[in-house]
């Protein structure tokens, strides 16, 4: 029969423990001390260091976007990020332009596409499409990105909720804000005045602008909020293109926050780009939690290291 009682134990303060007391969360009004240097606390706050360093050399901060951000209500810590000059570039799909552009316009944006869907309505709302692909097609010919033909337009409609459009602040703060679309994806791509080629010449006038930022991401960050496949997608061509061309785009901090794990964002904005060097990080939860607390998180940061 085996001995147990030959077990050999060790005193406790000889352990090497995970976790301590000195880690905790501390109950203090500094939101930094709330959050715990442990596991996922850790990162985070590795991560908001990172991001204030870079903001205090004045180094590229880009912002890539899904639409369910917008749609979530965080567009003014976009804009105000944007007004401190701490984000650099803003990349969005075209969803994002579509709400954006709505929020402006009438102070509301997001359909039931499941009832719209039923009877064909889902899409066609008559303003957004008119106006959108009016601009876009304006845009084509005077040689102007996506972006800044809409941010242009929404600034010159003088729209009752201007002040939520982060298309509308990029152009009037002098940030590039550039829409980076996949044709047949957007609702304004179902109406009569969409133009195709229109579409295509302003969205890769918006890529190629998008690509020289890019082109300057050393030692800065890149952020991708919730989008799943157009921008992680976008960014790794960008990004091949600058070190084609002999660019420094490396030794970057790319941090991705989404509702799940999704493989592009993971593989193609965290894995590859930071493979030799830089940092990634990944958060996952809901958009309307983690970006409040991004940016509290950072503005104390800053202001403690004043």
């Amino acid at each position: 029969m085996i001995d147990f009682s030959k077990i050999k134990t060790y005193p406790i303060k000889k352990r090497a423990s995970k976790s301590s007391v000195k880690n905790f969360s501390r109950l203090e009004k500094d939101i930094a001390n709330l959050i715990p240097d442990i596991l996922g606390g850790d990162d985070f706050k590795t991560m908001i260091s990172l991001v204030e360093r870079a903001a205090k050399k004045r180094k590229q901060i880009i912002l890539m976007l899904g639409a369910h951000v917008i749609k979530c209500g965080l567009s003014p810590i976009i804009i105000d990020l944007m007004k401190r000059k701490i984000i650099t570039h803003v990349a969005m799909n075209g969803a994002v332009s579509i709400h954006d552009f709505e929020i402006a316009m009438i102070g509301q944006t997001s359909e039931d596409v499941a009832a719209g869907l039923k009877d064909g309505s889902f899409g066609m709302v008559e303003e957004t499409g008119k106006f959108m692909n009016d601009a876009i097609k304006e845009g084509a010919k005077n040689n102007v990105g996506m972006g800044r033909t809409l941010g242009e337009y929404v600034a010159d409609s003088k729209f009752e909720y201007e002040k939520y459009s982060i298309l509308a602040c990029g152009y009037k703060f002098g940030i590039p804000v550039t829409v980076h679309v996949a044709i047949g994806t957007d609702t304004i791509h179902q109406h009569p005045n969409c133009d195709g080629a229109s579409m295509g010449k302003t969205t890769y006038e918006d890529f190629k602008i998008f690509t020289e930022s890019v082109s300057k991401l050393n030692e800065g960050v890149i952020l991708n909020w919730g989008s799943a496949v157009i921008m992680p997608e976008t960014f790794i061509k960008a990004l091949t293109i600058a070190r084609n061309l002999g660019y420094d785009a490396a030794n970057f901090t790319a941090v991705n926050f989404d509702m799940i794990l999704q493989y592009r964002a993971l593989t193609n904005v965290l894995k590859r780009p930071t493979l030799e060097t830089g940092m990634a990080f990944n958060f996952i939860g809901q958009h309307e939690l983690l970006i409040p607390l991004f940016y509290h998180s950072l503005m104390e940061k800053m202001k403690n290291e004043k």
